[in-house]
């Protein structure tokens, strides 16, 4: 009689078993993909810099070169002073259609 019960339990699982759909993608995916844009960073030699930009050259052994100029506006933060020319900076920046925009410069060694 158990396994009369049983199967007959078996067979109506089986049968009516509802179907798992994937989860729909919601709207708030949507809204992540359209975020701020992501940080990132940049370290060198300042070659070059005004009240409205910064120029800042890389150069690893082994390697090329890199050189990229960011904006600067009154945003931006500034830690360990404003940075000469030749000083090692660290930038952090975010990159939009038109620029790379500095939001933080951290002055790592000043020109000797």
């Amino acid at each position: 009689m158990q396994l009369w019960a049983s199967g007959i339990l078996l067979a109506v699982l089986a049968s009516g078993a509802p179907t798992v759909s994937p989860p729909v993608a919601s709207q708030a995916t949507d809204e992540k993909s359209e975020a701020k844009p992501k940080d990132k960073f940049f370290t060198g030699n300042v070659t070059a810099i005004d009240d409205s930009s910064i120029t800042v050259n890389r150069t690893v052994l082994g390697k090329n070169s890199a050189t990229k100029t960011f904006s600067v506006s009154a945003d931006t933060r500034f830690e360990g002073g404003r940075p000469q020319i030749h000083s090692q900076v660290t930038v952090r920046y975010v990159t939009t259609d038109d620029e790379a925009r500095a939001v933080h410069i951290i002055l790592r060694r000043s020109p000797k």
